[in-house]
């Protein structure tokens, strides 16, 4: 999708809605996904051996999270406050912000757009980033997943949702900017137009075929539509 189509999306919103994990931060990038995913699985066999077999073949610390339903609320709640306390530890060695992804919250904030991080991970792992960075003035409001409730992660619309009320913005005038398909799923549920962050190469296809109104391989190329709309009053 074209960069015409880009300036069309940015032009029509009102409220940008940041997803974390790609476009703005690798969050295991120094603390790696399969090792978290191995220590939350260890702790589902403490409270239920059987559940614990199927979240060992697991590498990914959402789904140990999601699969954790399973076994109900005291297991809910141990791995919740585990992945939280991994998640805030691995974005302290996380590296620098994702490229161009501070030029496209300084774009967005200087255009007079309200923005929001909206995220499957915790609050407290985006606040630890964005206050580590400097970066915590470019943002209104962090919307990260209900604690306790894995069921309200995206693909569900319920972060994005909360994000366009707390924003004051219609979420129609919203736009995700999200490197995932359930991101895209998410911004179509809640009524939002979405922007594909294609940060792998075989992603660029699945975010198009999920519906994602521009796909761009660059956060730079967000920050250059982004500065290049005028002002909102």
């Amino acid at each position: 999708m074209g960069n015409s189509k880009l300036s069309e999306v940015v032009g029509a919103t009102s409220g940008v809605l940041f997803d974390f994990d790609g476009p703005i931060c690798d969050v295991f990038a120094g603390r790696p996904a399969p090792g978290v995913a191995r220590e939350l699985s260890e702790i589902v066999t403490q409270h239920d051996a059987a559940l614990g077999g199927k979240a060992a073949g697991i590498d990914d610390p959402m789904e140990i999270l999601r699969l954790a339903t399973q076994g109900g609320k005291p297991v809910v709640r141990a791995i919740e406050e585990s992945l939280t306390k991994a998640e805030v530890s691995a974005v302290k060695v996380a590296g620098p912000p994702v490229p161009g992804s501070v030029a496209a919250l300084e774009a967005a904030h200087s255009s007079g757009r309200k923005i929001a991080v909206v995220s499957n991970n915790s609050t407290a792992c985006v606040r630890a980033f964005l206050m580590l960075h400097d970066l915590r003035h470019l943002v209104h409001e962090v919307i990260g997943r209900a604690a306790y409730r894995p069921d309200l992660m995206k693909p569900d619309p319920h972060s994005l949702l909360l994000a366009a009320a707390q924003l004051r913005v219609h979420p129609h005038h919203c736009t995700l900017i999200g490197d995932s398909v359930t991101d895209v799923e998410a911004a179509h549920t809640a009524g939002a137009m979405s922007i594909g962050f294609a940060n792998k190469s075989h992603k660029g296809l699945a975010l198009a075929e999920a519906g994602a109104d521009a796909v761009v391989t660059d956060m730079t190329t967000v920050a250059d539509a982004l500065a290049s709309i005028a002002p909102l009053a």
